[in-house]
């Protein structure tokens, strides 16, 4: 069977945040921190079987940013990569939609990597780090 592509569902957080806290040296992000209040993303299936989902938070600028790219750590077929295939082209398709003209994705995982710069994405291979402060 295809996969299927379609926007996040307040459904989905019935299963979210196992699949962050199922795979190693991750946590679940809180959803206020997600784009949409968690909404605002897509989800990867097959068969209604979910797979992989991801977000993209949008700005006043001409930028994206794709991130939070995860998948159920207990998918055992074989498309799990055809999965994050489909999810980096629809978000780069509904970027382009909306007149974005940059999107910027930050990894640390090989494959996530990999398969963005497969599509194109420019990967800078100098260190950076992630810096994030909780205000309130």
């Amino acid at each position: 069977m295809e996969l299927n592509i379609r926007r996040l569902q307040e459904s989905d957080w019935e299963i979210l945040p196992d699949w962050w806290n199922g795979w190693k040296d991750w946590s679940a992000p809180t959803r206020d921190s997600l784009p949409d209040n968690g909404l605002g993303g897509f989800m990867v299936e097959k068969n209604e079987k979910k797979i992989l989902a991801g977000f993209i938070y949008t700005t006043n600028s001409k930028g994206a940013w794709v991130e939070w790219i995860i998948s159920d750590p207990n998918y055992r077929e074989n498309d799990r990569q055809q999965a994050l295939e489909l999810f980096i082209q629809a978000a780069e398709n509904v970027c382009k939609a909306q007149g974005i003209k940059y999107i910027l994705f930050i990894g640390r995982h090989k494959n996530l990597i990999n398969t963005f710069e497969k599509f194109g994405w420019h990967v800078d291979k100098k260190p950076s780090y992630e810096l994030m402060k909780k205000i309130q």
